[in-house]
């Protein structure tokens, strides 16, 4: 039976009072298709990591931008929403550069991450957005605020994640990539693992071992490669990553997925956003 049947949801589940959504957010446009299955292949694997390490806070990274970090953070969040048990929360914690919010098509622009970090007066709860009919929240920002690593710096913000834990099952955390700025490094304290998206045959490989450097072994869950429709020999040397091969999509768009808990593969479509 497909999960689109047992959920009753519409083939295309966008918010009514959001504007139309990207497409290529599958787990929230396309629920039972097949890209958006696919998903549900990494949703079991980070449901996994909760059951067994009560991982809670989820950041997703990357070494530089345009490796589909935000897509695969938005459609991540987008699967787990779908049990029925959990409470999900999506936090665009990228502010230099966040696309979460263009990518759901928000209307408004009210306060989002930033403002809720500079006025300690805001709760959680007034700035994060509901994307029904899932058990989804969205917490966005708005590129352009001042000073984007002292905001992140803040004690506010590590009230703003313990808030979020009390509130939510999961909560997914679209970081900014590591290279280019430290913003990273401050997110890093407050989340229990991270995914690493990878550019498949895009990423230079020199890049993906500086991020991995920067990050703490003990963190990383695994590396999830976007478009990957070739095999990889080029990463496949890493030490402790060695990465799955896939084989080709028929689309000629995939994702496969090596993490450190054994071996999981799957395919789902991607623009590299």
């Amino acid at each position: 039976m497909r999960l689109l049947s047992r959920l009753k949801l519409p083939e295309t589940a966008a918010p009514p009072e959001w504007e139309r959504l990207d497409e290529h957010l599958v787990s929230l446009v396309a629920v039972g298709s097949f890209e958006a299955e696919q998903y549900r292949v990494l949703r079991h694997i980070v449901e996994q990591f909760y059951k067994d390490a009560d991982l809670r806070v989820l950041g997703l990274t990357s070494a530089t931008v345009g490796d589909g970090k935000t897509t695969t953070a938005l459609n991540l969040a987008g699967a787990l929403a779908q049990a029925s048990d959990a409470r999900v929360l999506l936090i665009d914690g990228d502010i230099r550069r966040g696309l979460v919010r263009e990518r759901l098509g928000l209307r408004d622009t009210s306060a989002g991450l930033a403002e809720a970090i500079l006025d300690a007066n805001i709760p959680l709860a007034s700035v994060a957005r509901h994307c029904s009919p899932f058990n989804l929240w969205v917490l966005p920002t708005r590129p352009g605020a001042p000073a984007p690593y002292e905001l992140l710096k803040s004690p506010r913000f590590g009230e703003l994640i313990q808030e979020a834990r009390q509130q939510y099952d999961y909560v997914v955390v679209d970081a900014p990539p590591l290279i280019p700025v430290p913003d990273f490094r401050v997110i890093a304290k407050h989340v229990d693992g991270f995914l690493m998206i990878v550019g498949a045959h895009k990423t230079p490989r020199r890049l993906v071992e500086e991020a991995l450097d920067i990050l703490d072994p003990a963190k990383v869950l695994g590396l999830v490669f976007n478009g990957d429709s070739r095999p990889l020999a080029g990463y496949y040397s890493y030490s402790a990553y060695r990465p799955y091969i896939a084989e080709p999509s028929v689309n000629g768009h995939s994702w496969s997925w090596r993490g450190r808990r054994g071996r999981d593969g799957a395919r789902a479509s991607s623009d590299g956003r």
